[in-house]
């Protein structure tokens, strides 16, 4: 049986996983070893033709990333629509899925599978999913949906994990060098294109520790696991403890519990603890920012709908895809800080930060599209991309959406 094409879609959840969902389709986004569409492709033996989400990210540009959609793909093919928040269990076994929705096995909608003739699935799939929850049919598929955006943080280290297990027989190994050092019960998996300098300290006592392919971990580096170094990125040196680094990612001093989705720059000293970086993110030296209060109490953060209790004790920040920061800037717990913001001084910024704002403490102002589209092209020429026509468009319309965002929330605070 030919597997049938998969679409990852946006629902109404998804859509306020705010910062990343103003300038990426959430399938996008790096937890564990992979992205969530990259292991839905790999659970699913299916690669995904597209993601639907919200108009303004269409014309989205990456590197492997599949489209966004404009419209839904044609009933000439086999279909498998799937809640880009899904997180379906390696090791499924899958099998022959009956037409209609797909549930995980708490009896969620996460998706609806269309065979070829079929009628596409209800428009309620796409931004309500439960509310077809009492539709006939269907299969049920093993996995877990995730539920806000901070969870990629808490739950990163066991993914890692979990990920390693299903996809370590799969990958190339070389042995750890002379003059490197390695502790711990389990395994620590070295690309053989990767390279480790002498003087460099693996702990793999509570997790494993992958370097893929091109990366190198320098001398001076305590890196321990559960932690995946993606493809040509760089760690430069102190400890690294419980990451997720995506591809082409410069990293250095304390990094604790935190993902960089991608290109991330953090060259220098400062502590980033239980944080989520987006692509193209540029951390100054010694950007630091707190994750845990001083009376120990849970972090509420900032989303769409108003500021929420995380019930987590240890939370950091998330910060959008371009963000920029200043030399020693200071970031609170639970700091949210939009898509293309560029921070600097020594006052810190209020817990929200508004996409594509400029300044200094709270005195932000609109980060000029122009400006914001320069620095993007020269941070991007740094590491051999080119900001395209599509990719100047695609966040020509994140700008304006985020700037109308930024505009309601003054009006609604009264400022």
């Amino acid at each position: 049986m030919t597997a049938p094409g998969l679409y990852l879609f946006d629902d109404q959840v998804a859509r306020r996983w705010e910062p990343f969902a103003l300038t990426r389709p959430v399938g996008e986004l790096l937890f564990g070893v992979l992205t969530l569409r990259a292991r839905a492709e790999r659970v699913l033996g299916s690669r995904c033709a597209g993601h639907l989400t919200a108009d303004h990210l269409v014309g989205f540009e990456e590197f492997e990333a599949p489209p966004v959609l404009a419209s839904l793909p044609s009933a000439e093919v086999d279909r498998l629509f799937l809640s880009s928040r899904f997180l379906p269990a390696w090791g499924w076994a899958g099998g022959s899925l009956a037409a209609g929705p797909l549930r995980a096995p708490t009896g969620e909608v996460v998706g609806w599978y269309a065979p070829a003739g079929a009628e596409p699935p209800p428009g309620e799939l796409f931004l309500e999913p439960a509310k077809l929850e009492a539709a006939d049919g269907g299969s049920t598929i093993e996995g877990t949906l995730l539920e806000n955006v901070w969870d990629l943080i808490p739950r990163n280290p066991d993914q890692v994990a979990r990920d390693v297990e299903a996809l370590a027989g799969e990958v190339s190994r070389r042995e750890l060098p002379a003059g490197a050092h390695h502790w711990g019960k389990h395994p620590l998996i070295l690309d053989p294109r990767a390279t480790i300098e002498p003087g460099a300290a693996f702990d793999t006592a509570e997790g494993p520790i992958w370097i893929d392919a091109g990366a190198r971990v320098r001398a001076f580096t305590r890196l321990a696991g559960p932690a995946y170094i993606g493809r040509e990125s760089v760690v430069l040196g102190g400890p690294v403890d419980a990451v997720s680094i995506g591809p082409m990612c410069r990293v250095r001093g304390e990094l604790a519990e935190s993902v960089c989705v991608g290109y991330v720059n953090k060259q220098h000293d400062g502590h980033i603890g239980h944080a989520y970086l987006g692509r193209w993110v540029n951390l100054g030296a010694e950007t630091t920012n707190s994750d845990l209060k001083n009376n120990y109490g849970s972090i509420r953060i900032w989303t769409p709908l108003g500021e929420i209790d995380t019930g987590e004790i240890k939370m950091g920040s998330l910060i959008g895809d371009h963000v920029k920061t200043g030399i020693g800037l200071l970031l609170n717990t639970g700091t949210v800080v939009g898509a293309g913001s560029n921070l600097y001084g020594a006052e810190m910024p209020p817990k929200y930060v508004p996409p594509f704002s400029w300044g200094t403490g709270d005195q932000l102002v609109e980060y000029r599209l122009d400006r914001f589209l320069e620095v993007a092209r020269m941070a991007m020429a740094r590491r051999g991309v080119e900001l395209t026509d599509g990719m100047r468009e695609q966040l020509g319309r994140s700008w304006a959406r985020g700037r109308q965002q930024a505009e309601a929330g003054s009006a609604a605070s009264g400022q």
